[in-house]
This record gives C-alpha cells, structure tokens and sequence, in this order.
C-alpha cells in the first residue's frame, strides 16, 4: 500500500491557452456559448491536478488523522501535515505557522473571537496583553470585505472597544494621511486586506504595517485576493496574523489558512475546543496542545487539505511572477477597454495603482443583477451584487455593481468577449437612449 500522491505539474510557461486544458469545466458551454469564466474573485476553478490529488487520497488512504495508530492513520497524517508544510512554505511560513480552518472568514473569526477569550481572562498568562478594554481601538478600513468587518464590530460590542475605519479616495486608493491620523497608541488591532475584493488594488501593506508597530498593535491580514495571484511572503510583509481561503486559489472548498507569528499564536487562547487539541482532560478542566493544533478542534478537512497543497504546487509550476503579469495585462486590457464604453464607470479607477486582475463597475440606467442576467446568456460568468462589501459600494453611492475577475487561465479572447458583450448591455436595456 503506498500514499504517495500523483505528481502535480504545470506548463513551464503561462501560456493561458495551455493551461485551460487542464481545467476540465472550462469546456463546458453555457447558454449556448463557450463558457467565459470570470469570476474568479468569488471561486476559482480547479485543475485536474487538484481534483486528482484529493481523490487519491480518498481512495488510497482515507482515514482519520492524529487519533489512530493503524497503517491507514499514520499515512493519512503523514499526508495530512505534509500539505501544511506546503501550504504553509507557499506563503514563506514555518508548518507550526499554518492553522488549518475552514476558508478565511472562520480564520478572522477565530482570531476576533480569540481575543475575546482573552478578554475575560480565558488561556494562558501570555494571552493577557491580548486583552481589550474599554476605549481601546480596532482600526479597519472603509473597503473590507464583511468577513473582515463584522468580527470586528462584535469584538468592539463585547468588549466596550472603539471601531475605527481608514476611509477610501474616490479613486478607491486608502487614505494614507488618514491612517496615520487614526492609527494611535489607543489602537490596538489594524485589520485590513491586502487586495479589495471589489477594486482589485493591492494595498501598502509595508505602509500599514509600520504604522502598527509604532503603536504596537497587532496587525491582521486578509490575504484571500493576494494569495492566488501575487508572490507571498507573510513574514517578510512583517504582519501578524493572515488568512487565505483555498476555493479562491485553485483548491478545494472547506479549507483556508491562518498564518500566525509564532509567539502571537502562543499567546491567543483556542476558539473552539473539543477533540483532538488538548493534552489532557478532567471532568473540571483541560490543558491544551500548542499552536497550530490547539486551534484544530474535531475532525479536519484532510481531502481539501491535500488538494490545497496540490494548487500550490500547481501555482508555483507555473509561476507567480508569471500570473501577476499575464493578469495584470488582462486588467489593463478590460480597464482601457471599459472606459471607452459610453455609461461604464469603473470603482477604483486609480491609473498608477498596482492591481490583480480585477475590475467592478456600474452600467449607467441598468441594475446590476440585469446586466449579469445579460452577460450569462451570452456564456459570460461574472460576480453581480455588493460582493460582501456594502459599505463601500455606498461609498461610491452605488448598492450593486458588476465584477470581472480573472485568472491564470483566462485570455485575451475573454476579456474580448465580455467587453463586446458589455457595449451591448445599454441599447439592448434602453438605457442609452
């Protein structure tokens, strides 16, 4: 009986065309049409090598991980904690750096949730400067996705903290001068993401980052929109705490990271307790495993895991470098295009901003969800709606809008296709007239 998993690999070069034949559900026709596959920033698709890994593992070696002592549990661990030497080395970080949790929202609520426990008094001595009272400060900003606002805002309400938010230029840049303004020796969290889900900029993380330390707060990180697409290094971009989720970056649903400085993990009490995370238990009491496998209670996501490190590999076959530029030039291509098309405004049309491969914008006199009505039966897939992002629609004063997000394995055709399908949308509604 062997575990070992197929080989993942990839074409040595982005060549989109290439690489969309090893994505077997970007030959399906929709309505009629080739599928057009733009929405990347809500899921990704799979590759084979991801689909292949998590079912040889099923197959050959499903079992429970840490708990049995037969030959099935021993390889299922063994495969189980490799992936996370390779998710965890995918964003520069040590294994005991790699918490496996559901996606990056449970990873945000973990550590929101966490800090609470801290706050009355739950875990070990070194949680105590964790602890938050009243008139501390958590800063956020105004574009978040709500799975890293919402935590926050019940960890203010339990805790008696103030909830502060760096506000956004109309050009969907952050407002620096503002956040040194807000960021104070009062501030204790500074949460924020490294890519906005609904601009596709990449934010000045080092910049953010600084500010934090000076005032010794601790920073967390939504990586979700950085992770697929940019080169990642999590300790070198100085943060504290990180998460990414594995749907958005080739792999499985039901798995994502949180990333911790070591000694920060040590310091935060569990979230969820039960099996499988402690060292011993009393009818009374529990002592608890060290970080990472104190935050992994009850059964793990072992398939999805292992299909994660597989998209890793798979990422890496083909280069970050590589797919930072290719959809870096499919954005510049659908923003210079868009702007041509008259009623188009893009959100966060910042010329000189670093971005992924990601635009939203708002049809003039067409809802949103109509437009997406439109571009679907064209074979068209995008995101419509306030993408867990309503308050900065609002700030753009805008509830819904439409977002293309590519991948790897889109092309310039895509890209093409949607923007002929985009010029179409006004004259077809009347909203041109």
């Amino acid at each position: 009986m062997t575990s070992a998993l197929p080989e993942t690999t990839a074409p040595p070069a982005l060549d989109p065309v290439a690489l969309r034949a090893d994505f077997p559900i970007l030959s399906e026709q929709v309505n009629g049409h080739r599928l057009v596959y733009l929405d990347s920033g809500a899921t990704s698709q799979k590759p084979q090598q991801v689909l292949d890994a998590e079912r040889h593992f099923l197959i050959h070696a499903n079992s429970a991980v840490h708990r049995g002592a037969h030959t099935l549990a021993a390889e299922a661990t063994d495969l189980f904690e490799d992936a996370r030497a390779t998710v965890a080395g995918f964003v520069g970080a040590e294994p005991e750096q790699l918490v496996w949790t559901s996606g990056a929202t449970m990873g945000l609520n973990l550590v929101a949730y966490a800090i609470g426990n801290a706050t009355i008094g739950r875990g070990a001595p070194a949680s105590t400067p964790l602890a938050l009272k009243p008139g501390d400060e958590i800063v956020t900003t105004a574009i978040e996705h709500h799975a890293n606002l919402i935590p926050w805002q019940e960890l203010a309400a339990r805790t008696g903290a103030v909830l502060r938010h760096i506000p956004a230029h109309d050009d969907g840049t952050l407002d620096m001068d503002a956040a040194a303004q807000l960021i104070t020796p009062r501030t204790r969290i500074v949460a924020f993401t490294h890519v906005s889900n609904v601009l596709g900029i990449v934010n000045p993380v080092a910049e953010l980052v600084a500010l934090a330390q000076q005032v010794g707060a601790l920073t967390v990180l939504d990586a979700c929109q950085s992770a697929p697409h940019l080169p990642l290094d999590l300790p070198a971009l100085g943060v504290d705490l990180a998460v990414f989720s594995g749907h958005k970056m080739l792999g499985p649903y039901g798995v994502g990271g949180l990333y911790g400085r070591a000694e920060v993990l040590d310091a935060l009490p569990p979230f969820l307790t039960g099996g499988s995370m402690i060292t011993t238990v009393t009818l009374d009491h529990a002592e608890y495993l060290p970080a990472p496998q104190k935050f992994e209670a009850g059964t793990q996501p072992v398939g999805p895991a292992i299909g994660l490190a597989a998209a890793t590999r798979y990422i890496d076959a083909v280069g970050r470098d590589a797919i930072h530029a290719h959809e870096r030039a499919l954005a510049e291509r659908l923003g210079d295009a868009l702007r041509e098309i008259d009623g188009i405004r893009l959100l966060g049309d910042a010329p000189d901003a670093e971005r992924v491969g990601l635009w939203s914008f708002d049809v003039a006199g067409v809802h949103a969800h109509d437009a997406g009505q439109f571009l679907d039966a064209r074979g068209i897939a995008v995101r419509v709606g306030h993408h867990c992002a309503a308050p900065l629609h609002q700030r753009f004063g805008v509830t819904a809008s439409v977002r293309a997000s590519a991948a790897l394995y889109n092309t310039m055709d895509d890209i093409d296709a949607l923007v002929a399908a985009v010029a179409e949308i006004r004259p077809y509604f009347g909203a041109d007239a």
